[in-house]
């Protein structure tokens, strides 16, 4: 190796490093979840309507010339009941009328009911110690 002068199309070949990027699972503890449900007999209240209705016969007996509408007094409602007479003429006769009463009345009552509610209980248990830099 001596005096001669280095060629200038000489290659030297260096050396170059790779990577690879992994990953894997590592278990760091767990979690045990436990759904549990309680009960509760309570009573249930409510307001109940009940509808009923009163009707009263009123005899008229009176002449009219036309034929009454249904009307309302108040809670009443009124229906004329009609006729026709024979007379030497025939004329309507307003008969009688039927009053119809709304009578409304509320009973309170109490019903058992059993309601329930669920409660998440959730217990986190210690790490298994695994060291991921040892794998």
């Amino acid at each position: 190796m001596g005096d001669t002068p280095p060629d200038p199309n000489t290659t030297i070949e260096l050396a170059e490093e790779t990577i690879s990027v992994g990953k894997r699972r590592i278990e760091t503890g767990r979690v045990r979840v436990r759904i549990r449900t309680e009960s509760e007999e309570t009573q249930a209240h409510a307001s109940l309507l009940d509808q009923d209705v009163d009707i009263r016969r009123v005899p008229i007996g009176r002449a009219v010339t036309e034929i009454p509408a249904v009307r309302q007094e108040g809670d009443v409602t009124i229906y004329p009941v009609l006729e026709e007479v024979l007379v030497v003429e025939k004329r309507l006769v307003l008969k009688e009328e039927v009053h119809v009463h709304r009578v409304v009345t509320q009973t309170e009552v109490s019903q058992p009911v059993v309601l329930r509610r669920q409660y998440a209980d959730i217990e986190r248990t210690a790490e298994n110690n695994i060291d991921p830099a040892k794998e």
